[in-house]
């Protein structure tokens, strides 16, 4: 239940492919790792003397292998684990605590991944953090700039950690967090779902891990960490010190702005023998689809609610794996679709654009959802647009102050009223020999 036991998986199957040259965790990594985008997992055998891992969860298939489920179930498995929590054990003693150093983040190849980064930026970090007064704890993703040695700044999101740290806030209190660094997908999966507030992530990665998952309490601070993470930064968010974060590229491939942030001063720093750093370029397949995935799940939940079922949901590449779907569904009566494009725009706050289409659109092929929007919508009657309401902070074009934006649903479904004969594409029928010739020619002809 442990990066290195996926990574190990992953070899047997020739998913990794390791770089033995020497390569600089300053745009060298990034650049090839953005080079071999949605590809396999590359292992940087020297990164100023440690290993680094990058795309580990770089396509959907090897999501789904770590899940131990299909891309129709990966949805479901995900909802499932929500509503089945299962706490994880917690142990006296784990690898991730193998080796105890000084707070010295200049020691980890932590990767500067942009021209205009504010400066190297921790990306794949699992924060944890509790609150005693409102008895709950959380687990999430943020980005964390080194400012120096000893010292990050981490961006808050207005969403439940920065509801614990402006609990501490008002009684002058820091909050002691751990950040962990290279651990399997499902805990990557779990810390980036959105369950409603009090719910504890490591709880549904312990679902989806099938009780696998095992914590272990950190030394200088009162928090947990997962017992097989490669590296642990324990420390503490400060409730009155901030610095000057960013800028930083964000999930579109565009730079965030710059805003005073809480610092996290750093008390300990533990991990295993021979670690491996995990990173996450920003804006690469990888970060889309663990921000995404997630998002798509609960857009799935919420179509399901509405319509008869829902055959599936994707977030697009094009729009950042965060701000355009597609929703694929069954439709039994005329309103199905705009009922389902309701649902979705409110399952994800931050959904600009939603597309539903029929079950035998695929929703990973956008030439098949091109043409349907050509050949079964009709803007008159099938278009939805809702103005002025809660976006995306990420997306430039909207009122970024405000995060208003508006929304746009495309209803791309068959008219019941009309044959569906009318919408189904033209076949030709195939016999054994043309078959056979068609596989010769593949052979010699380049695609």
């Amino acid at each position: 239940m442990s990066l290195r036991g996926f990574l190990s998986e992953m070899e047997k199957r020739g998913e990794v492919v390791h770089v033995a040259e020497s390569v600089s965790p300053r745009f060298e990594v990034s650049k090839l790792a953005m080079e071999f985008d949605w590809g396999p997992i590359l292992f940087f055998e020297n990164v100023e003397g440690r290993r680094v891992a990058v795309n580990v969860c770089g396509s959907r298939d090897r999501i789904c292998l770590a899940l131990k489920t299909s891309r129709r179930d990966l949805h479901r498995r995900l909802i499932s684990s929500m509503h089945s929590l299962k706490p994880p054990e917690v142990v006296k003693s784990a690898p991730s605590q193998e080796e105890i150093e000084k707070p010295d983040l200049g020691g980890i190849p932590i990767l500067t991944h942009f021209e205009k980064d504010g400066g190297p930026y921790i990306t794949s970090g699992v924060i944890y953090a509790r609150s005693p007064k409102l008895g709950v704890e959380n687990v999430s993703i943020h980005r964390l700039q080194v400012l120096d040695d000893s010292t990050l700044a981490i961006r808050l999101v207005p969403r439940h950690l920065y509801k614990l740290w402006t609990t501490h806030k008002m009684e002058k209190k820091d909050l002691e967090v751990s950040i962990s660094v290279g651990v399997h997908p499902a805990v990557h999966l779990a810390a980036a779902s959105s369950p409603p507030f009090g719910v504890n992530e490591f709880h549904i990665a312990n679902s989806l891990l099938a009780g696998g998952l095992k914590l272990v309490k950190c030394l200088k601070v009162d928090a947990y960490a997962p017992a097989e993470a490669e590296l642990i930064i324990e420390g503490v968010i400060s409730w009155e010190k901030e610095a000057l974060e960013g800028p930083l590229v964000d999930i579109l491939g565009t730079y965030d702005v710059q805003r005073m942030q809480p610092i996290v001063e750093v008390k300990a720093i533990t991990h295993r023998k021979n670690y491996i750093y995990q990173a996450i370029v920003p804006s690469s397949v990888e970060h889309r689809l663990l921000m995404g995935l997630p998002r798509e799940a609960l857009i799935w939940e919420a179509v399901s609610k509405v319509v008869p079922e829902v055959y599936g949901v994707r977030l697009t590449v094009a729009g950042g794996g965060w701000l355009h779907a597609v929703i694929s569904i069954r439709k039994q009566r005329e309103g199905d679709g705009k009922n389902a494009l309701l649902a979705a725009l409110a399952a994800h706050p931050s959904l600009k654009h939603a597309v539903v289409v029929d079950e035998d659109i695929d929703v990973h092929d956008s030439e098949a959802v091109e043409w349907a929007i050509a050949t079964r919508f009709q803007a008159d009657r099938d278009l939805i647009v809702v103005k002025n309401v809660r976006g995306s902070t990420l997306d430039p074009s909207s009122d970024q102050e405000r995060v208003l934006t508006s929304k746009v649903g495309v209803d791309a479904t068959k008219p019941i009223d009309k044959p569906k004969e009318k919408f189904e594409l033209a076949k030709i029928p195939s016999t054994g020999r043309v078959e056979k010739l068609i596989e010769s020619l593949r052979r010699h002809i380049r695609p």
